[in-house]
């Protein structure tokens, strides 16, 4: 695809070649006629008496090509001034233009997580009913836990996009998971500290939902999870007491690689541009380069909307969206970010 400020800036360098080339034959035409009407002068007092009205015709034609030569003049000046006015704000749109288009893609990656994040609160809140699990927690044996870890496991089975589900009691101790022989140390632990399990049992009722931080869990084997939580309510009933939590933990890692580097970006930009999901503390948890997950800041310098762009300190034009959430997921305050190279 052509890119249209290339283009009009390499029309406005055309339009300024051209000028100045034929600026340039007619400065050539007017000394060649000052010239020859020197010459024309010349002859003519030579000529004494009889070449008087010739040396007006000559004096006459000096003129012309003078006036000619400042008009020439002021013709070039005027476009180099047109053509650097025309180049410096078609500089401005095409910058501003692209820089609308990068925020819009940003805004498009933070709508794709936030569609696939509201599944993963949709599903917290349906599993969370399911006899299985509230049994295991309502009434503890070791069949009822069996049977929740069996039940646990056909979800997964279906539902690759989680690493695995764990039930905890309202002390917090994890007494079933989905896969126990691959995470063996998950059951017996203890998430009474965790800011999920405290927000998720102290929810109001079924239709509230809890999300943690994007981080590590050392206890499935230190992958990057997004963690949704809700209580495990008596009877399965959304008004019921709670009894337990049952977290979830999406993969998040592949997930999120898959949205910041499928963005559709042109080839010749695409080594040039960085694509980033931030949190709420703009914290990079997903970019395109693999880099600074976890680990690294980007500081937004936002304007009064929701998205916007802007040109940082190293000249590198950045795109940003504010996620504006999906039907009832209100979103977490993320951002999708674009930073692009000149």
């Amino acid at each position: 695809m052509t890119n249209p400020g290339n283009s009009l800036f390499d029309l406005s360098r055309g339009v300024l070649d051209v000028a100045s080339q034929k600026v340039a034959r007619i400065e050539d035409i007017t000394r060649r006629m000052k010239m020859l009407a020197m010459n024309a002068l010349i002859e003519a007092a030579r000529a004494g008496d009889r070449g008087r009205g010739f040396a007006v015709v000559a004096n006459e034609v000096s003129e012309i090509s003078t006036q000619v030569n400042g008009i020439t003049k002021e013709l070039r000046s005027e476009i180099v001034a047109r053509v650097d006015h025309l180049t410096t704000t078609g500089s401005a749109m095409v910058r501003e233009m692209h820089g609308k288009r990068l925020a819009d893609l940003s805004l498009n990656m933070i709508e794709i997580i936030d569609r696939n994040l509201y599944e993963r609160s949709c599903d917290v809140r349906w599993w969370a009913t399911d006899s299985a699990v509230v049994d295991c927690v309502a009434a503890p044996s070791d069949e009822a836990r069996r049977h929740a870890a069996h039940r646990l496991g056909v979800i997964l089975e279906s539902y690759t996009v989680y690493l695995d589900l764990w039930i905890a009691d309202r002390n917090g101790t994890v007494i079933a998971n989905g896969r126990p022989d691959r995470y063996r140390n998950a059951v017996g632990a203890n998430v009474s500290d965790e800011p999920w399990f405290r927000q998720a049992l102290a929810t109001r009722d079924g239709g509230e939902f809890t999300v943690g931080d994007v981080a590590r869990n050392r206890t499935l084997d230190d992958r990057v999870v997004a963690t949704y939580a809700t209580a495990i309510r008596r009877g399965g009933e959304g008004s019921g007491e709670p009894v337990g939590v049952l977290g979830i933990f999406f993969d998040w890692e592949p997930q999120a690689a898959a949205v910041v580097q499928g963005v559709r970006l042109e080839e010749t930009e695409r080594e040039r541009s960085r694509c980033l999901l931030l949190d709420a503390r703009h914290r990079v948890i997903a970019s395109s380069d693999g880099r600074g997950i976890l680990a690294e800041t980007v500081p937004l310098k936002r304007g009064a909307g929701t998205m916007g762009h802007y040109v940082d300190a190293q000249g590198k034009l950045v795109g940003y969206a504010l996620t504006p959430g999906y039907e009832t997921y209100k979103g977490l305050g993320w951002y999708g970010v674009i930073v692009q190279k000149p």
